[in-house]
């Protein structure tokens, strides 16, 4: 819409052309403001206002960048320059005002981009050098990775630990949990808003006041598992004054660990991981789960269905229960291990959905 053009009787009478000013646009308030400058009026004084017409069309070309990053910036949620802001921003700060939102709207941008943080938890009779070929392949492929160590001492102390680990972490996070791992990552995830995924690899996803040991129980074929009739217990003292007495750590076997823990390794190396074994506390395999974040976090299942540790039967029960995407793979308990790739797949479905 354009204003008014004012003549003076001075300009009438071709004594002196009309008086110029300024034109400026204001994207709040979405109309123009405008003076003489910004109007050829029938061509009269084509020299005098060719001036003003550049200057309106600089100005309106360094407003529009302006209001077309501050539109993108609000789309995006980031924030930006308010609207009572807009209204009262002298002229002089545009500049300014279109480099803040450009740099707050490539933060946003950034943000948008970030790729979840993996978390990798193992379970026991292990430790996490278990994850090094998945690790290894979703740093390659971008991602921030981190396997902390599980303490393996009770499931409520585990999942504390891990919770803990977790608020040093900005941004999104899918949770990764082998084995009893799976346990620890069911609790620890409960009420994380950062925690986005739950990937559940031939391990426990208890329900509320279940313990590993009646998971075993699920589906009606603990015979499937080969681990109780094989494992061993050491005494240790308490770690703390508080902790119950008659703990101890529960190993499994050197003879009959490979073909109960990882039969499609090579013999060399489940001699060393037979060796190398973090053990669990005999009480973890009793304390059961608080409420699990499966129930409202979206979750993946790989049942590994040669598995002799876990009860394959009860894998596919707890998976099921868990609603979760599950994809089943002939493989012993770690398959992180003997299938590496499927387990990363898995992961950055997880991670990208």
């Amino acid at each position: 819409m354009r204003a008014p053009l004012a003549r003076t009787r001075e300009a009438r009478d071709g004594s002196h052309p009309p008086a110029l000013t300024v034109a400026r646009f204001d994207p709040v308030r979405h109309h123009d403001v405008r003076d003489t400058s910004a109007v050829v009026d029938s061509g009269d004084h084509p020299k005098e206002v060719s001036g003003g017409v550049m200057k309106m069309r600089n100005n309106r070309t360094t407003v529009l960048r302006t209001t077309l990053a501050a539109t993108c910036l609000l789309a995006l949620g980031a924030g930006g320059v308010s609207t009572a802001q807009a209204h009262n921003s002298p002229a002089t700060t545009k500049s300014t005002t279109t480099v803040t939102s450009a740099t707050a709207l490539e933060k946003a941008v950034r943000a948008q981009k970030q790729k979840p943080t993996i978390v990798l938890v193992h379970g026991a009779f292990a430790d996490a050098s278990g994850w090094q070929a998945v690790a290894t392949k979703l740093m390659a492929d971008g991602y921030p990775v981190y396997a902390p160590p599980n303490p393996l001492r009770s499931l409520d102390y585990d999942a504390a630990y891990l919770r803990s680990f977790l608020a040093t972490i900005e941004g999104p996070v899918v949770l990764v949990g082998h084995s009893y791992g799976g346990a620890v990552i069911t609790n620890a995830s409960t009420g994380n808003p950062n925690v986005k995924g739950l990937v559940y690899i031939a391990a426990y996803a208890l329900q509320k006041g279940e313990t590993v040991a009646d998971a075993n129980q699920l589906g009606g074929h603990p015979e499937e598992s080969l681990l109780l009739a094989n494992v061993r217990t050491r005494a240790y003292p308490k770690p703390f004054p508080d902790y119950p007495d008659g703990d101890a750590d529960v190993y499994i076997k050197d003879a009959p660990f490979r073909k109960v823990f990882a039969a499609d390794l090579p013999r060399k190396t489940t001699q060393f991981m037979a060796a190398s074994q973090r053990p669990g506390s005999y009480f973890s395999l009793g304390t059961p789960s608080g409420e699990p974040g499966w129930k409202t976090i979206p979750s993946w299942y790989l049942v590994a269905l040669d598995d002799k540790a876990i009860p394959p039967t009860a894998e596919k029960t707890m998976a099921k229960r868990a609603h979760a995407h599950t994809r089943m793979i002939h493989s012993s308990h770690v398959a992180m291990m003997s299938h590496p790739k499927v387990v990363t797949n898995m992961i950055e479905q997880a991670a990208t959905s």
